[in-house]
């Protein structure tokens, strides 16, 4: 895993953290997290160590997607505040010393967004070519073959004009029309907009489809080599993802970003299957993206030898000079407390250090820091489309969105006692930001001292990395000169040589027995219980 280390940015030294802006916390007791609720609750991250914020998207939107159908690029919906209060949020992180990402959602409007309601109006309208429009086929049926995402034909007739348009996900979200040049020139004057106001990056939403096959061709069929996801599809998206040219939208981007002082970030849903196509998305290292959403990775069995060889992969693919990304959890997919541990605490510590101490930038998403697991719902519970649609073979993503328990007791701090929340709360008692952060033991005073430890360890921060020699089921990489990272990810006790120092942090709960402790001194062999792991910190004297 070695590597080569550009000129330092913060992103490259800090810690990113997921908000999902609807479950984070209620100012106004109507049951829906908004941007004072999160300004009330910037010292916990700044406590935390938090270097910046990503925030799932705040625009103008009906919620046919839950904000992933933006109505207006450059307002804030009124249900999560107001343009006044992102200003005061990005004031006051910068004044605890972090930065805020916006959700930008690039590949579809809203169907009531002004662009489209003139496009679907009027053949004539300028706006009509800034969708994805065409003529049925001689036997009535839609345009070609794709199918959107979240199931279904990707193409919705308008009665009115008598075309089909494109949508990639829902009918309410139809796709853009990246081959018009008119419509790169709107997406400058938004990036622009946020910049401006101090806005620090954007996360673009599933930046690998933006363009299309400009001629509209036919995916091919799936094979039974291909992922699942493809196969229950019937076809593979050689045409609606990953074409060329959307590296040239990037690239335009990158130009955008670089033209302000401090340089700005773009960090891509890059949601791919091959690391090849995600690495394709850093271009020639300083031209594209600074850092590419790494899927593979999430989607991965929580196994040594399986992330390991990612991981390696991964650096070996970027460009040089490149940064990866890693994470566990966002607002599409299962925590990272249920998908890789299944509950077990141990695994979840273990998860975490393993984020925190990668070469690259960890993404924590809200609640990792305290464990949280998925919240099981009822089918009449669920407001995602794609759950709703699915269920039951597929539950949607609800269940990693519901609201942050803050305490315990009606509300879960996320509200006023007594009001009904958009999505239910899940067992607050269990497990809350409250009560942990007074255990020492606790997961979070645990990601807090991790946090720590990068912070004051260059090496943990932008050390270059080497695999260590380690046992199956143990996984092992130095930073730099100074430290080494020892994670056994096994049911078997394990003995790694070769390792010196002091213990600078250990996964292991509290109480738990038999385990390697912090501050403790290694010398030559160091052993560890299962589904523990360690941070080795040496002195090291430099010139």
């Amino acid at each position: 895993m070695a590597g080569s280390d550009a000129a330092p940015q913060w992103w490259r030294s800090g810690v990113l953290y997921q908000v999902y802006p609807r479950s984070y916390a209620d100012s106004n007791s109507d049951g829906v997290g908004d941007l004072p609720g999160v300004v009330a609750h910037l010292d916990h991250l700044a406590w935390l160590g938090i270097d910046g914020i990503w925030l799932s998207p705040v625009t103008v939107s009906p919620n046919a997607d839950w904000g992933y159908d933006v109505a207006d690029y450059c307002a804030v919906d009124p249900a999560l505040g107001s343009l006044e209060d992102l200003d005061r949020l990005v004031s006051e992180a910068g004044a605890r010393g972090m930065k805020v990402l916006l959700d930008l959602v690039p590949n579809h409007t809203s169907d009531r967004h002004p662009w489209f309601v003139a496009a679907r109006t009027d053949r004539d309208s300028p706006y009509r070519d800034y969708y994805v429009w065409r003529d049925q086929r001689p036997d009535g049926s839609p345009p070609n073959n794709w199918v959107s995402s979240f199931g279904g034909p990707a193409w919705t007739i308008d009665e009115t004009s008598g075309q089909w348009y494109l949508h990639n996900f829902l009918p309410e979200q139809p796709d853009l029309n990246w081959w018009n040049p008119k419509v790169r020139e709107a997406f400058d004057d938004i990036l622009g907009f946020w910049f401006d106001r101090g806005i620090a990056g954007f996360r673009i939403d599933v930046c690998h489809m933006i363009v299309k096959d400009a001629e509209l061709r036919d995916n091919p069929p799936a094979t039974e080599d291909d992922p699942w996801i493809m196969q229950m599809f019937g076809q593979r998206p050689v045409y609606n993802e990953c074409q060329p040219e959307v590296h040239n939208v990037l690239r335009r981007w990158r130009g955008v970003a670089d033209h302000y002082q401090p340089q700005r970030l773009l960090l891509g849903e890059t949601s791919v299957d091959h690391l090849e196509d995600m690495a394709s998305f850093y271009g020639n290292g300083d031209d594209e993206l600074q850092l590419a959403f790494n899927f593979p990775f999430i989607e991965a069995p929580f196994g040594a030898k399986e992330l390991s060889a990612i991981a390696d992969r991964t650096v070996e693919l970027l460009p040089s000079g490149s940064w990866p990304v890693w994470t566990g959890s966002n607002h599409d997919v299962s925590r990272l407390a249920t998908r890789w541990a299944a509950g077990d605490e141990r695994k979840t510590r273990l998860a975490l250090m393993m984020l925190l101490t990668l070469r690259g930038t960890p993404v924590l998403y809200q609640g990792d820091e305290i464990g949280l697991e998925d919240t099981p719902l009822e089918q009449e519970e669920l407001r995602d489309p794609v759950g709703i649609r699915f269920w039951p073979y597929y539950k949607g993503r609800d269940p990693a969105r519901t609201p942050m328990p803050w305490s315990g007791g009606a509300g879960g701090g996320f509200t006023a006692p007594g009001v009904s929340t958009w999505l239910p709360m899940g067992d607050n008692e269990r497990r809350n930001v409250e009560d942990q952060r007074r255990d020492p033991g606790s997961v979070l005073n645990f990601v807090r001292e991790l946090i720590a430890s990068r912070r004051a360890t260059p090496d943990l921060q932008v050390g270059v990395s080497e695999q260590v020699a380690s046992p199956d089921g143990c996984w092992a990489w130095s930073r730099g000169d100074s430290v080494k990272v020892v994670l056994n990810m096994s049911d078997d006790e394990v003995t790694v040589g070769g390792i010196e120092g002091r213990i600078g942090a250990c996964s292991a709960p509290a109480g738990a027995s038999g385990v390697t402790r912090r501050g403790e001194s290694v010398s030559g062999t160091l052993r560890l219980a299962p589904w523990t792991g360690v941070v080795v910190v040496r002195d090291v004297v430099r010139d």
